[in-house]
């Protein structure tokens, strides 16, 4: 393997492969005469990267295709994968920047215009889709035969703008100038049903004949190793029509008529996470879930045979891994595959699935378990309703085995929910058909077993374990901060960019004020990075000598962004109400940065981001304050966004109600680059906390079995929140309209709802939280011990590494399982 350090020059043959590529393209492209020169050169750099890769990627598979019995080939289905950016990946891993830079030179072009010329590959949304994304980086790093499987969306979720406050929705059309990384693959397609009927065939088999027949198509995303040669893929699909139109209706001018089979295709490729509030939604949801699990899976088993190997040995070369209940669907798909199209009997299919599939667990809302209604698979997936029907069967059949008597049990674990409408249970599907689940976080993956799945881990107590979560070192340190990254090769030497582990080298240097200063320059640029950015896109002017306070996330009421703004407005009424601050130290300045989207037809979600705008507007402008608080809402939150903010942050908000938030990735990326947390004892934070150090964390809040009593005992939030005089001085402002004059009643039912219900304990939790962040005022004042403290929070921070995320899959979940023979079963195909 090369080992060479990530900055290391390519070699001469790479160099010359790369500026030749790169001439060619660019000269088609800038004799088009149609992009502006910095997407020409985009496209021309990316086309040549692209062509170095393809090689890579044609070693890697001749490579893979070769693996021995010990190692399976993974196929990780994801509803989302948020890669980013590519250009600065791709030539850091193939260290060509220094001759793309001096290339770019001669056409009078700098990197960085060209790398803002790049759009976000609109792929996913939060922490799902970029822990997928993470992940693939790892896949590469450490060898593994791997295919990543996506939808490719047109339009992304939505591209968020604000209007006076209030976020609009419009669609985030990123291909509309091509996408020079996708690499189509025109050889691989595959045929995907839905609705129709199922027949018995004399001999007892069943064939299903789909009403509506679309066509997948591959488009590849390669993402390379940065220390070696190999490579990872997302493979997207997109669909199309098998008949893109109607002829004889065009030719009798009905031309809407003649469109609509492609127009219904093209439907399911345009945006992730379609409003479900609708039928029509769900359904459209229901159809991509389906979609993706049924093309990724005719491509693994395609794949399988086409390697020579034979389907008996499927499950033990190959795992499917669920990122999340979306693609739950898997199991009953690869039987319908098994059964159906390729002749095996139940026992034998039911075997290699139980072999192959593994399913990751993203959180512990009830709500987010997907379940669909029993009418709705007989409408759009009537073969794979008779195969669920038969697995829950034998599930029951067992479950009355080993708990006679015990209906009660029966009911709660059956894929089939009676009790509300006759639902399909997709976690329930997941965890049955499963070899092993995973949580995200050790009290994760615990509550996992004590709430949501408590009665399958009786049942099967083996089936369920633990693997933390971690991030790519390469994307959220060395690329985002290279300043940063410079600063540790100088301190400790660069092994950290192959080891993480290697960062703990740092604890002995914590108290290194000389270091502590170097550190705080490389934090002070980051931060005048951000502000000009700020003001160029706000026109707000910020003090980059103020504590730079960020929450950056998908806005959502357990994320308790509302929490977030309650402080801000109490310490906006007690700095005007004590301008000297308390004991007269002054005020330490801060500005708070929210980002974040909320799902459009998220009420609740959409008035904290018109409440945010509200707030910030009214205390911005104030000059009573001489610019000491400021709150910034940044719109369109995504990958660039993020790695623009996160080198930039003081302090990060992890304040999740205890309890309520699986893992988290985006606090591991902010203590990666030196920022402080002030959390709940929620999700990894917990094991951040242990592995840094609970002292130099700012742990606030009731904890989770502190949350679970009070709920049981009964909560009260408004006798809570009259036991706070300042706390109702805050409610009263807002829902009073002290921030919307112009409408004083705006946020009368988002103050009611706390008073009322509040149910993820904001009015619980907030004294302590004001509290805690005055200590975090206390440490700021103090550069010396806040360096120290930053120093040592990186110290910490080598376990949270995805290399050794991915490494704990492989060795614990995707290792070859043992042999299964199947049971005699006189009905081959029923």
């Amino acid at each position: 393997m090369d080992t060479a350090p990530a900055s290391a020059p390519a070699s001469a043959p790479a160099t010359d492969a790369l500026v030749a590529l790169f001439r060619r393209a660019l000269a088609v492209h800038t004799a088009e005469g149609r992009q502006p020169p910095a997407r020409a050169v985009l496209q021309a750099a990316a086309e040549a990267c692209r062509g170095l890769l393809a090689e890579r990627w044609a070693t890697t598979q001749a490579k893979d295709a070769k693996r021995g019995a010990g190692q399976r080939r993974v196929h990780y289905l994801s509803m989302e994968f948020l890669m980013g950016r590519a250009l600065r990946n791709a030539i850091a891993a193939l260290r060509l920047e220094p001759a793309l830079k001096e290339e770019l030179a001669r056409h009078g072009v700098s990197l960085a215009d060209v790398l803002e010329a790049e759009p976000d590959a609109a792929l996913g949304n939060g922490g799902l889709g970029r822990l997928a994304a993470c992940f693939l980086d790892s896949f590469a790093e450490l060898g593994l035969p791997t295919f990543g499987y996506g939808l490719r969306y047109r339009y992304g979720m939505f591209a968020q703008g604000l209007q006076d406050g209030m976020q609009v929705e419009r669609p985030d059309d990123w291909q509309r100038e091509g996408t020079p990384w996708d690499v189509e693959r025109p050889g691989i397609g595959f045929v995907v049903g839905f609705g129709g009927r199922v027949e018995a065939e004399a001999d007892g088999t069943r064939r299903w004949l789909p009403a509506e027949r679309l066509r997948a198509r591959a488009f590849d995303f390669i993402v390379p190793a940065h220390g070696h040669g190999h490579v990872a893929t997302l493979r997207q699909w997109e669909a199309r029509a098998e008949q893109p139109i109607d002829f004889a209706a065009f030719c009798r001018g009905e031309h809407a008529a003649a469109g609509a089979a492609q127009l219904a295709a093209d439907t399911l490729n345009w945006v992730l996470y379609p409003d479900d509030s609708t039928e029509e939604g769900r359904l459209l949801r229901l159809k991509q879930e389906a979609f993706l699990v049924s093309a990724s899976l005719q491509d693994l088993v395609a794949r399988h045979l086409a390697e020579g190997r034979p389907l008996s040995e499927l499950g033990r070369a190959n795992a499917i891994h669920l990122n999340d209940t979306h693609p739950a669907l898997a199991p009953a798909e690869l039987m319908r595959l098994l059964l159906d199209e390729h002749g095996l009997g139940w026992d034998e299919a039911w075997a290699i699935t139980r072999q192959a599939v593994a399913y990751t667990n993203h959180t512990l809302m009830p709500e987010a378990l997907e379940t669909w209604p029993v009418w709705m698979f007989e409408r759009l997936l009537p073969r794979h309703l008779e195969i669920i029907y038969r697995i829950n069967h034998a599930f029951l059949s067992e479950v009355r085995e080993r708990v006679p008597g015990d209906e009660a049990l029966v009911r709660r674990v059956s894929i089939i929910d009676e009790e509300h409408g006759r639902r399909v249970r997709m976690a329930a599907l997941a965890v049955v058909a499963s070899q092993r689940v995973n949580g995200v976080a050790k009290l994760h993956s615990q509550l996992m077993v004590e709430t949501i799945f408590a009665d399958y881990a009786r049942l099967f107590p083996g089936r369920f374990t633990n693997v933390t979560n971690g991030v790519t070192p390469r994307r959220w340190l060395q690329q985002c901060n290279p300043g940063l990254s410079a600063l540790l090769d100088s301190a400790i030497g660069d092994e950290w960019r192959r080891d993480l582990s290697a960062l703990s080298a740092l604890r002995g240097k914590a108290g290194d004020p000389a270091l502590g200063q170097r550190l705080a320059s490389v934090k002070r640029a980051s931060k005048q990075a951000l502000a000009a950015r700020i003001q160029r896109e706000l026109g707000i002017a910020v003090d980059t000598d103020s504590l730079f306070d960020v929450q950056i996330k998908r806005i959502h009421e357990y994320k308790r962004q509302l929490l977030n703004l309650l402080h801000v407005v109490h310490r906006y009424q007690a700095m005007l109400a004590n301008p000297e601050g308390p004991e007269g130290r002054g005020w330490t300045p801060r500005t708070v940065i929210l980002a974040g989207k909320a799902a459009s037809a998220y009420a609740a979600a959409k008035q904290i981001v018109r409440l945010a705008h509200d707030i910030g507007r009214v205390i911005n402008a104030d000059p009573r304050l001489e610019g000491r608080l400021k709150l910034v809402f940044l719109p369109n939150y995504g990958v660039s966004l993020a790695e623009a903010i996160i080198p930039a942050a003081d302090l990060s908000e992890q304040i999740s109600t205890a309890g309520t938030e699986a893992s988290g990735t985006g606090n591991m990326k902010f203590a990666m680059n030196g920022a402080l947390t002030i959390g709940t004892w929620d999700g990894a934070t917990i094991e951040m906390a242990q592995h840094i150090g609970e002292a130099d964390v700012f742990v606030f809040g009731l904890r989770a079995d502190a949350v679970a009593t009070l709920k049981a005992t009964g909560y009260d939030p408004r006798w809570v929140a009259a036991q706070q005089p300042a706390l109702m001085t805050v409610l009263e402002a807002i829902g009073n309209g002290a921030f919307s004059p112009g409408e004083p009643g705006r946020y009368r039912a988002l103050v009611d709802g706390l008073l009322n219900r509040d149910p993820y304990l904001l009015l619980a939790d907030f004294a302590d939280y004001v509290a805690t962040q005055s200590r975090v005022d206390a440490l700021y004042r103090d550069p010396v011990a806040w360096n120290a403290a930053v120093l040592r929070n990186l110290a910490g921070m080598g376990f949270f590494s995805a290399d050794r995320t991915v490494a704990e899959y492989a060795a614990h979940i995707w290792s070859p399982p043992p042999a299964m023979p199947p049971r005699a079963d006189p009905q081959r195909n029923a």
